[in-house]
């Protein structure tokens, strides 16, 4: 029993560590799963690193392609519209309910996190954004006190790691966002928990319009690119 429990715990381990290099870059999307390569770097057998596989699939972070193997998973414009609007749902409750619950002492914790992310904005420093965004998101989502809530929030935002943050290289992005999370931020010291939930599922669906822009840019360079390249008949004559 004492050894099942430990093994349980490695497997679990490793998924975190798995879903840490997903959220990285380190493993990005599309890219096939080296097990043994895995294995190695990881320092374990190939057992816990196929249950903490498994775990990684039930999420949505993996697939499983038959006689293929585990490949990092890809989001689809249509998975983007699938999963954007459920998030803005959910969060927008979180901001409702935090703004509801939220106290003087909360609201002087979370000072520190917005000034930070203003800084990170003018400096135009993405990565960093990205993980005081991050930091901001959790703890309306800590302060919101639903654990029910809290769990179908966890499990959308393991999904949507997949697209990082590649929002924020849209131009302006960075600064639009921050001013959207300066707004939520005065809507929870305000106590209003209506306009926190309106400007937080706004805020999320920003992110959604600003990828539709970024892809819609790349198939207009990729059409572009491929009107400018020579036909066939024309290369050969």
């Amino acid at each position: 029993m004492t050894r099942r429990i430990v093994q349980q715990v490695l497997y679990l381990e490793v998924a975190d560590r798995l879903r840490a290099m997903i959220q990285s870059g380190e493993l990005i999307s599309g890219v096939w799963i080296d097990e043994m390569r895995l294995s190695k770097e990881l320092g374990i057998s190939r057992t816990p690193l196929r249950e903490a596989l498994k775990v990684l699939v039930n999420e949505g972070l993996i697939r499983l392609e038959p006689r293929r193997g585990c490949f990092v998973n890809e989001l689809s414009a249509r998975d983007l519209d699938d999963i954007f609007p459920l998030m803005a749902m959910l969060e927008g409750r979180c901001a409702y309910e935090a703004a509801r619950k939220v106290s003087d002492d909360d609201l002087k914790r979370l000072e520190p996190l917005h000034e930070q992310l203003q800084q990170h904005a003018a400096a135009v420093d993405t990565d960093q954004y990205y993980a005081t965004n991050a930091l901001i998101h959790e703890a309306i989502q800590a302060l919101a006190d639903n654990h029910w809530l809290s769990d179908l929030v966890d499990n959308l935002r393991h999904v949507l790691s997949l697209s990082r943050h590649k929002s924020l290289t849209w131009p302006g992005r960075v600064q639009a966002s921050c001013a959207e999370h300066l707004a939520i931020f005065e809507a929870l010291k305000a106590r209003d928990p209506e306009n926190a939930e309106a400007l937080t599922r706004k805020h999320l669906l920003n992110q959604l319009h600003a990828l539709h822009a970024l892809d819609e840019q790349a198939q207009r360079s990729s059409n572009s690119e491929l009107a400018l390249q020579p036909s066939t008949q024309e290369a050969n004559s």
